[in-house]
């Protein structure tokens, strides 16, 4: 507004002294053709920067709100898997009370034991060698929850190890794993956790179970079906977008196999949402 008001009182002052003295009416002609330009002219020259400012400010505004509404949804996410796991487990440990009172208990303190862990880091990010320590406590209760009926077997490669991965990130597929593929199998069976780096730069993370597998029909309705793979496939959407991959392969009688296709992060890149 003030070059706007400065403008006009030079125009102002020009058409009052410019039958004596040209000094402030430099521009002849009709007073509202010289009026309408230079007043056109002026608030193009102030409101534009404005506009470019106000733009860039909003941007940046937008951005701030888009990286606070991802943590919230990585945060809501993460938060379905920890319940559903203890909901689980709690379950087989009230099965064994009245039967196999010590083997709740030890349960019971591998549990909170792994609940320790879980709350110690606020990070939802975490590397791969954690991410397996994770795993090693939850399969340690599955193992006295199903005996020597299952197996478990791994063939990590040691380039793997440091990697970032999403916290609880893999629990969910073992625990499908030995819930639909391995529980109702006579005779148990046997589970393998993969890891390698592709040529793609990518980290391929599998678990792959001999199982009761999967029907074509219910394969197309995995997603679907429960709250352990469509929580991880959500999560690696929002975390990674089209950079990440989850297929699963099953067939009946022969197991499943879930794999996992992310970027590459070391530690040196860590950061948490």
């Amino acid at each position: 507004l003030a070059p706007v008001a400065l403008e006009l009182l030079r125009q102002g002052l020009g058409a009052r002294w410019s039958e004596h003295q040209r000094l402030f009416y430099l521009v002849p002609g009709p007073a509202w053709w010289t009026w309408a330009v230079i007043l056109l002219a002026t608030v193009l020259s102030v409101a534009t920067p404005i506009k470019i400012w106000n733009n860039a400010r909003i941007e940046h505004r937008l951005q701030e709100q888009e990286k606070l509404l991802l943590a919230a949804k990585i945060e809501s996410l993460a938060s379905q898997i920890n319940p559903h796991f203890l909901f689980n487990t709690l379950t087989s440990i009230s099965s064994l009370i009245r039967t196999q009172p010590d083997t709740a208990r030890m349960l019971i303190t591998k549990l909170s034991g792994l609940l320790r862990r879980l709350m110690r880091s606020t990070d939802h990010f975490v590397t791969l060698r954690e991410e397996l320590e994770s795993i090693d406590e939850y399969l340690d209760i599955e193992t006295v929850r199903f005996g020597p009926q299952l197996r478990v077997a791994k063939e990590i490669n040691a380039e793997t190890m440091d990697l970032i991965v999403p916290s609880m990130i893999l629990q969910p597929l073992v625990e499908n794993s030995i819930k639909h593929g391995l529980s109702r199998k006579v005779g148990g069976g046997r589970i393998i956790i993969r890891t390698s780096v592709l040529k793609s730069g990518h980290a391929l993370l599998e678990v792959h179970d001999d199982g009761l597998g999967m029907s074509e029909e219910r394969l197309e309705k995995a997603f679907a079906g429960g709250i352990g793979l469509s929580n991880v496939n959500e999560r690696l959407r929002t975390i990674y977008g089209a950079a990440s991959q989850l297929k699963i392969t099953s067939a009946p009688g022969q197991g499943t196999t879930v794999a996992l296709e992310i970027p590459v992060m070391t530690v040196a890149e860590r950061f948490t949402a």
